[in-house]
């Protein structure tokens, strides 16, 4: 189980101060934290600065409209893991409503060209696990 750096993603502050509930994308990318964690001996140190600082939807674009890919996906792409980066979870069905098509194509087409194939369902995967 991951340790206890990865804070309590169930709840923000707005811009008020007011502890407002997070909806199920941000616990959702905190599980992804953890599994980066746990399965791939990845501590996501600035995804997860990025999770307190923008909430989870924000975080997602930032990643995804970034020119460059980031150290933590090059971290899992080495650790052979793609499907803990944010471009694998935009492709999942549950959170095709929260991202336009041609997002989701950029998702894909970076998990391509790392060397990911994308299945039937639109999640990627590879070979090696």
């Amino acid at each position: 189980m991951a340790d206890t750096w990865i804070t309590d993603l169930t709840h923000y502050f707005d811009e008020n101060g007011e502890m407002i509930k997070a909806p199920p994308q941000a616990r959702k990318l905190g599980e992804y934290l953890a599994r980066a964690l746990d399965e791939a001996k990845y501590r996501a140190t600035r995804f997860h600065q990025m999770l307190c600082d923008h909430g989870g939807l924000e975080t997602a674009q930032l990643l995804l409209h970034s020119s460059h890919v980031s150290e933590g996906y090059t971290a899992l792409w080495e650790r052979k893991r793609l499907d803990l980066t944010v471009e694998a979870l935009i492709l999942e069905p549950a959170w095709h409503e929260l991202f336009t098509e041609e997002e989701r194509a950029k998702a894909a087409k970076r998990l391509k060209d790392y060397g990911y194939t994308l299945t039937g369902n639109s999640r990627a995967e590879d070979g090696n696990h």
